[in-house]
């Protein structure tokens, strides 16, 4: 059975990433047999200039289609000065909201020969390896209400809401646990729940789960 791998190229340097990144994705499919079929589209400030939005709706379409997604960087000073509902970013968010893409995985791995490239002290960085998990569609990205507004004297105030709900937090740390459990059993949670209530929720809730992932070693 085929897979579909939607190529989104993005704006700059993401279209130069994502060519080279499909070269290796043809090479790997024409070698092992993959069956993998692509189709690209237009995202970002490329969208923009093409449709006048970030993110067609055929471009969502195909994404939501596809099996896989390859999505280039987006943005750059060129698209700066539009309207906030409409510069390149906006894509993304649309992107994660649509498709409920809520679980990001970002390893960070030290290699031994750049070791002494980091700026970090070499006994700060040598062996790390670790994998920070990251919700995309909850929190200050998504709550409400948020925007910019006019106030009586003239001046203006910029509000944006911190939300996350049980379902979402719950979500999220299982994927934080089920990942603990393939690597080093470890987990730390980050919040600021001791000033921040959205986030003292976020510690209980993380807490409770705990209990059914005793074989995790917890800390926040």
């Amino acid at each position: 059975m085929s897979k579909k791998v939607a190529i989104l190229p993005g704006d700059g340097i993401g279209t130069e990433v994502v060519a080279e990144a499909e070269r290796v994705l043809a090479r790997l499919n024409d070698k092992y047999t993959l069956g993998i079929e692509t189709e690209s589209a237009l995202v970002g400030g490329s969208a923009y200039d093409e449709h006048g939005v970030p993110l067609p709706d055929s471009t969502l379409d195909l994404a939501k289609n596809a099996d896989a997604i390859l999505l280039g960087a987006v943005g750059g000073p060129k698209w700066e000065p539009l309207d906030y509902s409409v510069r390149p970013e906006r894509a993304l968010l649309g992107l994660r909201a649509e498709l409920d893409l809520y679980a990001n995985l970002r390893p960070a791995k030290i290699y031994p020969a750049l070791v002494d490239a980091s700026s970090l002290k070499r006994e700060v960085v040598e062996g790390i390896d670790i994998m920070v998990v990251r919700e995309l569609v909850g929190g200050i990205y998504f709550g409400k209400p948020k925007g910019v507004e006019t106030l009586p004297d003239g001046t203006e105030k910029g509000v944006n809401s911190l939300v996350y709900t049980t379902p979402e937090i719950e979500r999220i740390t299982k994927v934080a646990f089920d990942v603990a459990r393939k690597r080093g059993k470890k987990v730390c949670s980050v919040d600021k729940a001791n000033v921040l209530e959205c986030t003292e929720l976020w510690r209980r809730v993380v807490t409770l789960m705990h209990k059914d992932h005793e074989d995790i070693e917890l800390s926040h």
